[in-house]
C-alpha cells in the first residue's frame, strides 16, 4: 500500500511538472522587421510547437545590444549580420542558425494623401528633393541602404535639412501619421501595418536593397526541443503566403550555415 501511494504520487510529480513545461512560454526577441508576419503567426506557431510564445520586439541593433549584455532568451529573430555576429560571439548557436525572410524598403505617406511618383530612380530623386520632409529610423536595418541611396543621386547635403530621424520605425511611422513628416522610407514590413500610413511602393529596383532576416537559438536556451520547432515552422512554406501579404519574400535559400 505504500509503495502503491508512493508511486502515485511520483506519477502525479512527473505529470505536473510535464504540464508545467509544457505551459513554459518559449521566449522570443525579434525584429521590428518581422513584427507583422510574427504576430500573425503566432497562434499557429504556437499550435506547431505546444508551448505559449512570449515575444519582445525592438530593431535588431538594440535587440544585438541586450543580447550581448546578457538578456535571456531562447530564439532569436533578427536580421542575418546580427544573427551571425551573435554566433561569432557565442551568444546564438550556429548550428541553429536558419535564413527565414527577406524584405525591400519603400516609402510611405500619410493615409489619403496623394502617392507621389516613385516608379523610377529619377522620379524618385525628383520626389524626395520636392519633399518637404522624410524620415526613418536612425537605428533601422534599412538605414544604411538609405543613405546610399542619397549619396548615389547626390542628394545627401539637401536631404540633411529635411530628414527627421527616429528611434525605431513606430516613431518614424507615427511623424508620418501626424503629419510632422511627409513621408517615411524604411522596410515595407513596417510601413504596412502601421495605422495612418500608406504603403507607396517599393524602391525603384537599381536602387532597392533587401534586408535578410534569420532565426537563432540562444546557446542557454532550456527549451531545445520548442526551439527546434519554433525554426521548423518558420522556414516550413506554410509561412510564405503570410509574408507576402505582410510585405515580405521567403528567404532565396533556407538553409543552415
Amino acid at each position: 500500500m505504500a509503495m502503491t501511494k508512493r508511486s502515485v504520487a511520483i506519477a502525479s510529480l512527473l505529470t505536473a511538472f510535464q504540464l508545467a513545461a509544457q505551459n513554459t512560454p518559449v521566449h522570443v526577441l525579434a525584429s521590428n522587421g518581422v513584427k507583422a508576419v510574427i504576430d500573425e503567426l503566432k497562434p499557429q506557431a504556437e499550435r506547431a510547437i505546444g508551448r505559449p510564445l512570449a515575444i519582445e520586439y525592438d530593431t535588431s541593433s538594440v535587440v544585438k545590444k541586450r543580447i550581448e549584455d546578457g538578456a535571456m532568451f531562447d530564439v532569436a529573430i533578427l536580421t542575418s549580420d546580427v544573427i551571425d555576429d551573435l554566433a561569432k560571439a557565442a551568444r546564438i548557436d550556429p548550428g541553429t542558425r536558419m535564413e527565414i525572410a527577406r524584405c525591400g524598403i519603400g516609402v510611405g505617406v500619410r493615409a489619403g494623401a496623394p502617392k507621389p511618383d516613385i516608379k523610377t530612380s529619377a522620379a524618385l530623386k525628383k520626389t524626395l528633393l520636392a519633399s518637404k520632409s522624410v524620415t526613418y529610423a536612425e537605428n533601422g536595418a534599412s538605414r544604411k541602404y538609405i543613405l546610399q541611396m542619397f549619396d548615389k543621386f547626390g542628394i545627401t547635403d539637401a536631404m540633411k535639412a529635411k530628414t527627421i530621424s527616429e528611434q525605431g520605425s513606430e516613431r518614424s511611422n507615427a511623424r508620418v501619421a501626424d503629419g510632422s513628416a511627409e513621408m517615411i522610407l524604411t522596410l515595407v514590413s513596417e510601413i504596412l501595418p502601421a495605422p495612418g500610413v500608406q504603403l507607396v511602393g517599393p524602391l525603384p529596383n537599381d536602387v532597392q536593397h533587401y534586408v535578410n532576416f534569420a532565426v537563432g537559438t540562444s546557446k542557454n536556451s532550456k527549451n531545445i526541443d520548442a526551439d527546434k520547432a519554433l525554426t521548423k515552422f518558420l522556414s516550413s512554406p506554410a509561412v510564405e503566403g503570410i509574408l507576402k501579404a505582410k510585405g515580405m519574400q521567403a528567404a532565396p535559400a533556407r538553409v543552415s550555415r
